[in-house]
């Protein structure tokens, strides 16, 4: 087994459940309460702030399942029926009338003393208009009934649900106009280093584009997040201490890049002279260390700044405890096995998390797993993670965890 290190200690690698574990206990300490009240068309994405309850049945009568023709199999003997009635959807029926049937359409109300309906395909019309049934009968076929999806007083939907279209749809079934969410949280986004330098503009000497702030806030906003733009931060501790001190009112400041111990970590430096700071050296790969503190009680998250290990740290370890923080409780992703498609001879110390796509039901991985190469990640549709200590062999079974899940 690795061994487990202490915030901050170098040389001891702690592992990522840790690190989670951890994060997601200092974000459920500090819950976003604040609410709004929103259309169910201005919902997407967001996080139900309280539970949904239903105020009726639904359906709130019972109603046929299908086109066909509704009967009460107690008055029928099996001889052909005469049509007493149509009922539309939309329409209130009347009674039954006994000895006959009522031709019925899907999703319109049952009428009483019916409690049987045949489809259509198992009904002949005969010359004088009854209806001869063709098949057994029983009662309740093809009936829906009160209730059947939900009661009044029932709980339809928890407080902590994200809402996307299905959950909007079941609200809107429910009659519900719009729902109370919790308020977007606030987030700023700041990267590192003199060497970064805007798309659009020139590079000079040792400079490269800055793709991981155009990465992270559009996921930021993908996960109804309130993105703040913070910029470049230069390799310079008084515009960084001045730069954190402009965000204060903000939920959690963002960074990439200078996550170390060494001189040049200027966010380190700030936080621990203005606030606090836990550098975890993680079993992770790409992305070994990460930075999680306060300046000035508004919580920082630093991230490393290889694209490819920004991308891991923040869908694995970030993206989690943001959503832990709006009071979702099911962050983990999604993950399921499969067989490799590739070999894997060499055991790390560190767990490692695989650009890689299924073909044929195998994860094969992308032939340059450096955690400079962002392209990988665009060629992939998953990661596949590889466990401590272990070799494989194709077929072997690995962890899948779709990107779909993950940026959603």
């Amino acid at each position: 087994m690795n061994p487990v290190g202490k915030p901050g200690k170098t040389g001891s690698l702690l592992p990522v459940e840790t690190a989670l574990e951890r994060l997601l206990a200092m974000a459920g300490a500090s819950r976003i309460v604040e609410r709004e009240h929103l259309p169910l068309a201005q919902v997407e994405g967001r996080v139900l702030a309280e539970d949904l309850i239903s105020t009726l049945d639904l359906p709130p009568w019972p109603n046929s399942a299908m086109d066909g023709y509704a009967l009460n199999l107690a008055d029928w003997q099996g001889e052909p029926l005469p049509v007493s009635q149509k009922v539309f959807a939309g329409q209130s029926p009347q009674p039954l009338e006994p000895g006959s049937c009522a031709r019925i359409f899907t999703g319109a109300p049952l009428p009483p003393g019916a409690d049987c309906v045949e489809m259509q395909e198992n009904a002949e019309v005969q010359a004088d208009g009854r209806v001869r049934f063709l098949e057994p009968l029983k009662a309740g076929q093809n009936i829906r009934p009160q209730g059947q999806e939900t009661t009044v007083g029932e709980l339809v939907l928890q407080a902590g649900t994200r809402l996307g279209p299905i959950e909007q749809g079941l609200a809107a079934s429910l009659g519900c106009a719009g729902v109370n969410v919790v308020r977007k949280p606030r987030v700023a986004v700041l990267s590192t280093g003199d060497e970064l330098v805007e798309p659009g503009q020139a590079l000079g000497p040792g400079q490269i584009y800055n793709s991981n702030r155009v990465l992270l806030c559009s996921w930021l906003q993908r996960l109804g997040c309130e993105v703040i733009d913070g910029g470049i931060l230069p390799d310079d501790l008084p515009a960084t201490r001045a730069r954190l001190g402009e965000l204060q009112n903000v939920d959690l400041v963002l960074s990439t890049g200078g996550v170390s111990v060494g001189e040049a970590d200027f966010l380190g430096i700030a936080l621990r002279e203005e606030g606090e700071l836990d550098l975890w050296k993680l079993a992770i790969k790409p992305g070994k260390p990460l930075t999680f503190g306060h300046f000035r009680n508004v919580p920082v998250i630093g991230l490393p700044g290889n694209p490819a290990s920004t991308l891991v740290t923040f869908a694995l370890l970030t993206r989690p405890y943001l959503l832990r923080r709006l009071g979702v409780q099911d962050v983990e992703p999604l993950k399921f096995a499969v067989p490799a498609g590739f070999v894997w001879p060499v055991a790390g110390n560190r767990r490692e998390y695989l650009r890689g796509r299924l073909e044929q039901g195998r994860a094969i991985i992308y032939r340059n797993q450096s955690s400079g190469v962002l392209r990988s990640a665009a060629w992939a549709d998953g990661l596949v993670e590889v466990l401590e200590g272990r070799t494989l062999s194709e077929g072997d079974e690995v962890s899948f965890i779709p990107l779909s899940d993950l940026l959603g």
